[in-house]
């Protein structure tokens, strides 16, 4: 099974780079962190957070307990960017500080996740499948979700996280760069570049994800089990 072979290889090489370490400047990825996923020539496909970056992220393109590699290959995926974005509460305002000290990181993270999808609209945030074989919307502006519910709370945070985001995001793919390019609080993965020689450097994604990409849906992933965050 060498085509077995082959995607594993390259599903556990992208997990080393969203959580592995490059040096003293570039720590290993653990704790609470926010990432998204760009399909190759789509856009924004996916935004999530979770409380263990290392397990999370390492599963993500493998798809054991993540249900997007088994319904978009991670062979598609652009770019992969990661924001610890703990590191910002730092620069944040007092009373922000005080409010994730009341409400957690875990709260925080979702509110942050919260306000990340309802700029971006992802396409696998924005839908969802519906019985009958299509595809039905979501309303994220009438969330009632815990992160929803909270997120007013952390205005300044999250201006740092999204300047964040938006640098990671708009990182040319370099030759050269292994892989990944990093940040002081993050890091953006270029899976594609693991695949083979590139022609031509790769700018960030612009246009959204149109209905017909998402047809790639189906495909046979790497693991069969579904899971929350």
């Amino acid at each position: 099974m060498s085509w077995q072979d082959r995607r594993y290889r390259f599903a556990y090489q992208v997990g080393q780079l969203l959580v592995g370490s490059t040096g003293p400047s570039n720590p290993p990825v653990t704790g609470p962190a926010l990432y998204g996923v760009y399909v190759t020539g789509g856009g924004l496909l996916y935004i999530g957070q979770t409380g263990d970056a290392r397990r999370r992220l390492r599963d993500l393109p493998v798809g054991e307990s993540h249900h997007l590699a088994t319904t978009v290959p991670p062979e598609t995926w652009e770019r992969i960017v990661v924001v610890q974005w703990p590191i910002l509460i730092a620069s944040v305002p007092s009373a922000e500080v005080q409010a994730a000290e009341r409400l957690g990181l875990q709260v925080c993270g979702l509110a942050m996740e919260h306000l990340l999808q309802v700029m971006y609209r992802p396409v696998m945030t924005t839908r969802r499948r519906g019985a009958a074989g299509g595809w039905s919307a979501r309303n994220l502006d009438a969330s009632h979700s815990l992160g929803a519910i909270s997120s007013t709370e952390f205005p300044h945070l999250f201006t740092a996280v999204h300047n964040a985001w938006e640098d990671l995001a708009g990182m040319p793919t370099a030759a050269g760069d292994h892989g990944a390019s990093y940040t002081e609080v993050g890091r953006v993965v270029f899976p594609a570049t693991l695949l083979g020689p590139r022609t031509s450097h790769s700018p960030a994604p612009q246009r959204a994800l149109a209905d017909e990409d998402v047809r790639v849906a189906g495909r046979p992933g790497m693991g069969t089990r579904h899971s929350g965050r």
